[in-house]
């Protein structure tokens, strides 16, 4: 029986995956349901909380012990890289990663990006301006009135954070100058976007899909993807290496990269990590959509210290 259980035995039974997801909750039902009905012979498991929240759980579990999840599909491939280092995790080469972008999975197949959930700037309707890059942001005419999330809480902050400095034109220099021209750092994406909605500021840095689906519902929003491009949490899958139902998990990955997978990632709003896949509606052709690319390992080994320069920065 598929569901979302505050506590799941110690062993599971053969025939039973058992999933830990970041993904929300009726998002999470959809991509169960989709996938028990592909494989009706595989009974799914899964608990869901926010990825900073599951990672503390699991590595409790793992002091004890006890490994209780098959599969992980959490919000960044920065957390499944430290999973790896760690030998947490168990490669397996699905067939369909050649249909894929190499950046969008690891290279021996310890995880696979399964959706792209960008960062860019949203503005309400009624501001002054229509910003069109990063780089506007830092322009007098914003002073004071930018706010974004903070990677001291946020995992795609974070993932925002490394992209943005790690991108030639941009770097330290481009959030010292956010700085300076008084941006404002609080903690989700939620707030920010609620606060641009509300007009308590009339710009604001944030994943696409609030914007884009809350604009589509009458939201004074409009959402912009930066000429300079966009950083983007690939929401990767990955199956542990103590797994005890390995080729459930398996079937697992393969029907996430799959076609019927990735239409699944579109009818729930989110831009689907195959190319030939359409977007959602109230996003652009794939083509007008550039990500900027990210060192994940690079980003993992900077994580702290780019938490505490941000907070030098911006307080928090």
């Amino acid at each position: 029986m598929a569901g979302l259980l505050a506590s799941l035995p110690c062993l599971a039974q053969a025939d039973t995956l058992v999933l830990y997801t970041s993904q929300p909750n009726s998002d999470a039902q959809q991509t169960v349901d989709a996938f028990q009905a592909a494989h009706p012979d595989i009974e799914v498991e899964w608990v869901r909380d926010g990825t900073t929240q599951l990672m503390t759980r699991l590595r409790s579990e793992l002091e004890a012990g006890v490994t209780k999840p098959d599969v992980l599909l959490i919000a960044d491939s920065v957390t499944m890289e430290s999973l790896k280092r760690e030998g947490r995790l168990q490669p397996y080469l699905s067939e369909a990663r050649n249909r894929y972008d190499a950046s969008l999975y690891d290279p021996d197949g310890y995880y696979y990006g399964t959706k792209l959930i960008t960062t860019g700037i949203v503005y309400n309707t009624r501001a002054e301006q229509a910003p069109k890059s990063w780089q506007a942001l830092t322009d007098d005419g914003y002073a004071g009135q930018v706010t974004m999330p903070s990677p001291l809480y946020s995992g795609a902050a974070l993932i925002h954070l490394a992209a943005l400095t790690q991108h030639a034109e941009l770097g330290w220099d481009y959030y010292e100058a956010l700085a300076a021209n008084r941006a404002e750092a609080q903690g989700g994406n939620g707030g920010v976007f609620n606060d641009v909605a509300g007009g308590t500021k009339p710009y604001g840095v944030v994943v696409d899909f609030l914007p884009i689906r809350e604009a589509a519902k009458g939201s004074p929003v409009a959402f912009v993807f930066p000429e300079e491009g966009v950083s983007a949490v690939t929401e990767p899958v990955g199956i542990l290496a103590e797994a005890r139902n390995t080729e459930a998990a398996q079937r697992f990955v393969d029907f996430l990269l799959s076609e019927e997978g990735q239409q699944l990632v579109s009818q729930q709003g989110y831009l689907p990590a195959l190319d030939s896949v359409e977007p959602p509606p109230g996003f652009p052709a794939r083509d007008e959509i550039r990500v900027m690319p990210l060192d994940a390992e690079r980003a993992l080994e900077q994580a702290e210290a780019h938490k505490q320069r941000f907070s030098e920065l911006f307080g928090g």
